[in-house]
């Protein structure tokens, strides 16, 4: 088991009982995405400037963001959780944390989740503080990060710009995370990307993610008040300031090109305007 420096530290009388064991650590090897998590990555990876302080998740997205800044300088991270590409950008020196505000020169985390080589790099690194999440994901901290760029993901996204990253319908599919905090934080930061970052389709191409309205029943978990940036394997939009027809235009020529004329009629009959 890492040991690892920040608030990690459990006194011994809060535990009931404790058992011993041998067993090792639960791996999670890093993703291998396809052509469609390649193009997001790369929209992604043109937004992000030099110096700036990364919050990314578990993933083929994250992950190919991650792969493509290794042209980058001075990036810092600030992150509820991180795998095992962000090791990459340290041992390059493009991580250095040497530009942040909050915790400079040190690597903030909650967790992590990755392959044994991430474990052995978090295992007594002074350079890597795991911190609660009621720290990491505080609004407050976060907008002192200049140039926060969060990346988040999502199931669904209307033509208003709600977000659903929860449930597909009723049925839950994962909880809300960290997304709402950090998509707040990198709004409020200075020169920050709130980001969320989407396939266009599901399903093997038979679904659009980009829907007219949410499925019956499907939660918004970042309201169309705070997005900003939407980015699929189409281009990268920026949603902020714009009026509701605009973001549904924004929105439509990001989707799949074979689900563009349906939702462009749908938007047509919502919206009242011309084809």
């Amino acid at each position: 088991m890492p040991r690892t420096h920040g608030h990690s530290l459990v006194a011994r009388s809060s535990f009931a009982a404790a058992i011993d064991t041998d067993r090792p650590l639960h791996e999670h090897a890093p993703s291998r995405g396809g052509p469609v998590e390649a193009a997001i990555g790369e929209q992604i990876a043109a937004l992000i400037p030099d110096g700036a302080t990364l919050q990314t998740g578990i993933g083929a997205i994250p992950d190919a963001v991650l792969e493509r800044l290794m042209n980058k300088n001075d990036l810092g991270v600030h992150t509820e959780m991180f795998s095992d590409r962000m090791v990459d950008l340290v041992e390059r020196g493009v991580v250095n944390n040497r530009c942040k505000k909050v915790y400079p020169g040190q690597l903030v985390t909650s967790f992590v989740i990755g392959s044994q080589r991430l474990f052995d790099f978090v295992d007594d690194n002074p350079q890597v503080i795991f911190l609660p999440s009621d720290i990491t994901n505080d609004t407050n901290l976060l907008r002192k990060l200049d140039h926060l760029v969060a990346v988040n993901s999502a199931l669904q996204i209307d033509l208003t710009g709600q977000v659903c990253a929860d449930s597909l319908g009723h049925r839950i599919y994962s909880g809300i995370g960290g997304q709402m905090d950090f998509i707040r934080g990198a709004a409020l930061s200075v020169g920050g990307l709130p980001i969320i970052a989407l396939p266009s389709t599901a399903a093997r191409g038979t679904v659009s993610r980009i829907v007219h309205e949410l499925s019956p029943g499907a939660g918004v978990v970042t309201t169309r008040g705070h997005v900003h940036w939407v980015v699929t394997e189409y281009g990268a939009v920026n949603l902020h300031g714009l009026s509701l027809r605009q973001r549904g235009e924004a929105l439509i020529g990001i989707a799949h090109p074979d689900f563009r004329a349906e939702l462009r009629r749908q938007f047509h009959s919502v919206r009242q305007i011309s084809l």
